[in-house]
């Protein structure tokens, strides 16, 4: 049974046998060679850093990201944040994972008829093919409503993914109005297909971790994949629509360097590639803020999206905690 959860965390508590989940986690040695860890503790209503000093063997052996842990220690400050100093971690067995998972603020039901919605106003070749990838196979629905869309820096909780793919079709539509020139229908379809992979790419029976699919193929080329494949099972799917909605997929993320196998060259992708950008920068933002403890008018950490300390906007609900109280939707 679970007391006591990251966001009620306090300096000087002390800590015995109170499950985690064990977010991430890397190993250094100190200045005389011995072994230790750091990393990051999450449940649903936030993160918490760790250090482990002189970590047994055995540890090693079967702590991995993913798994939920027993944690026994003590909560300090460092800087400027509270941490989490690791005496022993054992394992657990049968955990609950709605307890260490955040989900999403917004209803999965309500997003799933949005999603349904808007599907429905795609013309054709394309509310055909988008409802043959996501709304016909009820087990691939399910995990496309589920997963996340990143693991830290955005939309990182249950249903972030179909969040984040519903804010940007929305944004989409925006754009194709004020803006010339645009295929409305190809950058809905591509807003809502681009990250799909990413249902494949995360484990979330393991907190978040990487699959093998996520890890020896990747959300891109596997959204690529289903969008061939889906096309080859449709009746005379235009071949010059396959391969502009293929170029979205595979440009999305921008530049090379930040793993798009091609940049974007038409319209459409530049602009899918800027909302992605932008719905994720702005989400990230108030991820940060969310999981921020300052009642200052900065947040007391600074954002690893952006680097610095961020402002809270004035009207801000500062006593709310968003991620903490969705149980319902997981």
């Amino acid at each position: 049974m679970k007391k006591t959860f990251v966001a009620e965390l306090q300096a000087g508590q002390l800590l015995e046998h109170e499950p985690f989940l064990l977010h991430d986690a890397i190993t250094r040695k100190t200045k005389d060679g011995r072994d230790y860890m750091l990393g990051n503790l999450r449940d649903k209503t936030g993160l918490v850093g760790f250090v482990y000093w002189d970590v047994p063997e055995h540890i090693f052996r079967w702590a991995r990201a993913g798994e939920i842990v027993l944690i026994t220690g003590r909560a300090n400050n460092y800087k400027d944040s509270v941490q989490i100093t690791v005496t022993d971690v054992n394992e657990c067995l049968n955990p609950d994972l709605a307890i260490f998972l955040p989900a999403s603020p917004r209803p999965r039901e309500a997003m799933l008829a949005e999603l349904k919605d808007i599907t429905g106003l795609l013309a054709e070749p394309w509310r055909t093919l988008v409802t043959h990838i996501l709304l016909s196979n009820n087990t691939f629905l399910h995990q496309f409503s589920v997963a996340p869309a990143a693991r830290k820096m955005h939309h990182a909780y249950l249903g972030g993914l179909l969040e984040h793919s519903l804010s940007m079709a929305n944004l989409a539509h925006t754009l194709s109005d004020h803006y010339p020139h645009v295929n409305r229908d190809l950058l809905v379809a591509g807003a809502l297909l681009h990250d799909m992979g990413k249902a494949l790419e995360y484990d979330v029976t393991k907190g978040f971790a990487f699959s093998d699919d996520g890890r020896l193929v990747g959300h891109i080329v596997r959204a690529v994949v289903m969008i061939e494949q889906a096309a080859s099972q449709l009746e005379d799917f235009p071949e010059a629509d396959l391969r502009q909605l293929v170029h979205l997929v595979t440009s999305h993320h921008g530049t090379l360097e930040w793993g798009s196998p091609t940049t974007p060259k038409t319209l459409e992708a530049i602009l899918l590639h800027q909302i992605d950008l932008l719905d994720s920068r702005v989400q990230g933002y108030f991820d940060h803020l969310n999981d921020d403890a300052s009642q200052d008018n900065w947040t007391a950490k600074s954002s690893p999206m952006f680097g610095t300390e961020l402002r809270y906007p004035d009207d801000y609900p500062r006593s709310s905690q968003p991620l903490a109280n969705n149980a319902e939707n997981e």
